[in-house]
């Protein structure tokens, strides 16, 4: 039976989501519980894959994969308790046997969180929504050998608790799209860069791409699938994980603080 799960992750402790060798990564856990949990024997055969790739650092809230298991009961608490505290299911989906997770997903949705409450969030907001469009990304990405040109459904930058929160939805990205578009309007928040940045890069009239910004805001937010999950409660061992993790951000803010110099 074909079987679409929806995973979470904090990204810190992974080299990416791809699997390589000795190092790390979110689908190399994944493939361990998957095989401690005894749903399948050989990951190509169960047609395992998720919905695409993250960079190191970057975290995800509501990624999409799927597998091909005579066990379709194991995939949810079983595979959740499998699964290290750092990566939890939050949903599973029986789906048509041929459903593949990179390919017949409707869109992908990033967000990009800053830390600087002080940015121009209106400015930042109407250079966001410059990114609308089909668009040739070569001046915001390392496209390498892929088309540089890609259809941005929605962007916009909207207010967080902590600062401005980038919002952005396509059908596929680039390597490092979204962490460009990030830099460029933070830079704008700044007033660094003018509004019209964002279409001389999108024409290709600047001279160097701008770097990308830290992998650390990024979330990988929403992979929209067209159907409905049963959800799967998150286990407690995710819950200390998350709140542990809250309170040593929160000690670590505050000692940055205290030893800031003068």
């Amino acid at each position: 039976m074909r079987i679409a799960f929806r995973l979470g992750w904090w990204g810190a402790g992974f080299a990416g989501s791809q699997r390589q060798p000795g190092v790390r990564t979110v689908e190399g856990e994944l493939l361990r519980a998957c095989l401690h949990a005894r749903l399948f024997d050989d990951p190509v055969r169960a047609g395992f894959a998720l919905s695409g790739r993250t960079d190191r650092g970057v975290h995800a809230r509501a990624q999409v994969g799927a597998l091909t298991t005579d066990h379709p009961d194991r995939v949810g608490p079983v595979l959740d308790r499998a699964l290290p505290p750092d990566i939890w299911l939050t949903g599973v989906a029986p789906v048509e046997d041929n459903w593949h997770p990179r390919y017949d997903v409707r869109s992908r949705t990033y967000r990009y969180f800053f830390a600087d409450p002080d940015l121009d969030r209106a400015a930042m907001d109407r250079a966001a929504g410059r990114f609308v469009g089909e668009h040739d990304f070569s001046r915001l990405c390392r496209a390498g050998s892929k088309n540089p040109v890609r259809r941005v459904i929605a962007s916009h930058v909207m207010a967080g608790d902590g600062g401005p929160v980038f919002e952005c939805t396509a059908w596929s990205y680039l390597w490092h799209q979204v962490r460009c578009m990030a830099w460029v309007l933070e830079a704008i928040g700044r007033h660094e860069e003018g509004e019209e940045t964002v279409e001389a890069l999108l024409r290709g009239e600047s001279r160097r791409n701008p770097p990308a910004a830290p992998s650390a805001g990024l979330v990988l937010w929403e992979v929209e699938t067209g159907f409905a999950f049963t959800p799967v409660s998150r286990g407690e061992r995710h819950d200390r994980f998350l709140s542990g993790t809250a309170d040593a951000h929160r000690v670590q803010a505050e000692l940055a603080c205290w030893l800031r110099p003068d």
